[in-house]
């Protein structure tokens, strides 16, 4: 995989972001104007943490395999391969979302 490949440097995390919900429970297909905006992805890979005025480590706030809350806008996209994943810092990140 290659997005195992990449490790985010400071405190920005790696997401891979969950695709909509395209086909209805009996099998119907939903068009894109009817399905909403997804706002939630996985932490594919997360970087150290950033250095406070002291220098020590301040961890990231978020672990991999973790499903988090996304803002509406923000992140950079990254294409790896055939996949699309967006980088954003762990300050932007909204939650993270329990089962």
């Amino acid at each position: 995989m290659a997005a195992r490949r990449l490790i985010p440097l400071l405190d920005r995390v790696l997401i891979d972001k969950v695709q909509a919900v395209s086909k209805t429970a009996g099998g119907v297909l939903l068009p894109e104007s009817v399905t909403q905006k997804v706002n939630e992805g996985i932490v594919v890979a997360v970087g150290p943490g950033r250095r406070n005025k002291d220098g020590d480590l301040l961890p990231t706030s978020v672990k991999e395999g973790d499903k988090v809350l996304l803002p509406e806008y923000g992140g950079s996209q990254i294409k790896l391969g055939d996949k699309e994943l967006y980088l954003y810092r762990d300050e932007e990140l909204l939650g993270v979302l329990k089962d």
